[in-house]
């Protein structure tokens, strides 16, 4: 157990402060002092980190009940990564932009020194959290901290993650505080920024723009850093000693920090898209950093132009192939010499269709899915309009999730009848969106109008003996505008209700009070004998017998190989009492195998000859 308390820290703090060498009179001299002890803190806190990674479980957390760990799954996770992606992208950005450009460095020593330490108090709490964050095995996520720690440690993200907490602010002690480059060991924890990038892509509603976003971003990172380094070589050259690098200091245009980042993120753009029209090189480093960067430029940015051209192709995929779909029928059209009038509705079903989002193919869409989760989906999509039939109302839950996924999407356009009076009630319907009118055999009059959540065509489906409409429809059903409509089948029913025997009869005795309440029920059709009922008696009775049959030659075929194991059993059990030899005198009595009750099932068939017993037949011989 590591205990390190607050006082001895900050007495090693001030011991390390009031002894660092100083050079009198200067500013300088007091951040050297503070940057000296905030360094000794650093070494500090990273030897007990390290520390903290050789002490065993049991000791270390011998006063604990619970470990706390993480899971990469939850938003909590998730945030972290957020949280540490800033620092990364703050020493991304700005290690080498104040390594290059001295005044953004000098003009910002206190707020620099402020940013840096934070971030590096961010990356120790993100190396603790690395080392307590779970995985899935097996599916489940592991949660013991040792096994945690030992494979993280075996991870090449550890090193890298260590390596980037090193306190190499220590060169600052020698070199003085302006001098960033030394902390370039803090990109190393990149890995951090991309996968905070990948789970951000998988978690938005717009993948496409994120990808469009991020790969903006990494141009303008390429190019900023291209811009430091021009700065950079410009400054070891001297500025404007020639026409290439970056003008000189003394001119009071080109002196502001802010004309510097301009000119050269203006130069490394102007060249890294291969543009050009800037100074030609003079002296062969010269000419070796721009051929660097035009071979860079084209590399990048024809992967970049790749990717773009990809993404943009994947966010007009569903208009292309939509467009194909429309353009295939338009053809069909002209080529059968379909009438105007029935194009033009076609196509409005079309732009209603685009409109109004509803050209994805669900079937498509979720046939990647395993069952599970697809029934899940119905389950969680169309349960609660399946609940509002009334006569689905008080079944078990079971056979509601068998119809749900039985029900099937379906959409009609302005004028089209779902039903007509007189028709063969084949289906039942759930209105999911638009509205229906219930109207005369004219098509104009209406009586009714349905809405959202109404449904029809129950009765007629459940086929219930004595309805004096049978199971034809009772009424002229239109819809007014586009509908989106949910059907299930009589087929789909009935095959559902096949395993719920209770709830079929449930179901037609409901549908029969709702007939005799409404008056459209005949008595005397009850209880009459139907051939079809017959028939279905019939191939009910066809369907057990057969699958009695298969389990009977099922259990015949078991028998018959118990029996062929059996057989060989006792053959080897004779062959080996045969092989037996005795010297002393024994009794043997042979028992029969057969276990027919007969009183020849025990006799004495053994006989020994020179010590060696045989048995006549198939027989259990046992010594006395």
């Amino acid at each position: 157990m590591i205990i390190l308390s607050s006082k001895r820290i900050y007495q090693s703090v001030k011991n390390t402060i009031l002894t660092a060498p100083s050079i009198d009179g200067s500013l300088d001299a007091a951040w050297q002092r503070l940057s000296v002890g905030i360094i000794h803190l650093q070494t500090t806190a990273a030897k007990g980190l390290f520390f903290c990674f050789k002490i065993d479980r049991e000791t270390f957390f011998s006063s604990r009940k619970e470990v706390w760990i993480m899971d990469p799954a939850t938003d909590l996770y998730y945030y972290w990564l957020c949280t540490i992606s800033i620092p990364v992208f703050y020493n991304l950005m700005f290690l080498v932009a104040r390594a290059c450009f001295n005044e953004l460095q000098y003009k910002n020593t206190t707020l620099w020194m402020g940013f840096d330490y934070f971030s590096d108090l961010l990356y120790f709490i993100d190396t603790f959290v690395r080392a307590r964050t779970g995985f899935l095995e097996q599916g489940l996520l592991v949660k013991d901290a040792k096994i945690l720690k030992e494979k993280y440690m075996k991870t090449p993200q550890f090193k890298m993650d260590i390596f980037s907490i090193l306190p190499t602010d220590i060169a600052f002690i020698y070199l003085g505080i302006d001098n960033p480059e030394w902390r370039f060991n803090r990109l190393f924890r990149l890995a951090r920024l991309f996968e905070f990038f990948d789970r951000t892509e998988t978690r938005t509603n717009f993948p496409n723009i994120f990808r469009i976003a991020n790969l903006v971003l990494y141009i303008i990172i390429i190019i900023h850093w291209n811009a430091c380094l021009y700065f950079a070589i410009s400054k070891v050259l001297g500025f404007g000693s020639d026409t290439w690098v970056y003008p000189s200091l003394s001119v009071p245009e080109y002196s502001r920090l802010a004309r510097q980042y301009i000119y050269c993120f203006y130069w490394s753009t102007l060249t890294l898209t291969t543009i050009g029209e800037t100074p030609p090189p003079v002296r062969d480093i010269e000419y070796f950093f721009v051929v660097v960067d035009f071979l860079t430029g084209v590399l990048i940015f024809a992967t970049i132009v790749g990717n773009v051209g990809a993404m943009i192709s994947n966010m007009n995929a569903g208009r292309v192939e939509f467009q194909a779909k429309i353009d295939s029928i338009k053809q069909y059209m002209q080529f059968r010499k379909v009438t105007k009038d029935l194009e033009v509705r076609v196509v409005k079903w079309f732009d209603y269709l685009w409109t109004e989002e509803k050209t994805c193919d669900e079937k498509l869409v979720l046939k990647n899915l395993p069952d599970k989760l697809k029934a899940e989906i119905a389950i969680n999509v169309h349960l609660e309009t399946l609940r509002k039939v009334r006569i689905f109302q008080d079944c078990e839950a079971g056979l509601l999730i068998e119809l749900v996924l039985k029900l099937q999407p379906q959409f009609f356009s302005p004028g089209d009848y779902i039903c007509k009076k007189g028709d063969i009630g084949r289906e039942m319907y759930i209105i999911k969106e638009g509205k229906l009118a219930v109207v005369a055999d004219d098509g104009i009059t209406q009586f009714v109008v349905l809405s959202d959540g109404a449904y029809f065509g129950e009765i007629s489906i459940l086929g219930i003996k004595g309805s004096k409409a049978g199971n034809r429809r009772t009424a002229n059903i239109r819809s007014v505008g586009y509908s989106d409509l949910f059907a299930l089948s009589k087929d789909d029913l009935m095959e559902a209700l096949t395993e719920y025997p209770d709830a079929k009869y449930a179901l037609e005795e409901k549908g029969r009070s709702i007939l005799m309440k409404d008056n459209l029920i005949d008595e005397s059709l009850v209880n009459v004998t139907d051939a079809k009922d017959l028939e279905q008696k019939v191939t009910d009775i066809e369907a057990n017998i057969e699958v009695m049959t298969l389990k009977f030659r099922k259990l015949t075929s078991q028998y018959e190989s118990s029996q062929r194991k059996m057989k060989q059993r006792l053959t080897n059990i004779s062959n080996q009492v045969r092989t037996m030899r005795f010297d002393d005198d024994f009794h043997c009595v042979v028992v029969r195998s057969d276990p027919s009750p007969s009183k020849h099932n025990k006799h004495r068939l053994c006989e020994m000859k020179g010590g060696v017993v045989h048995l006549h037949g198939l027989y259990q011989c046992i010594f006395v």
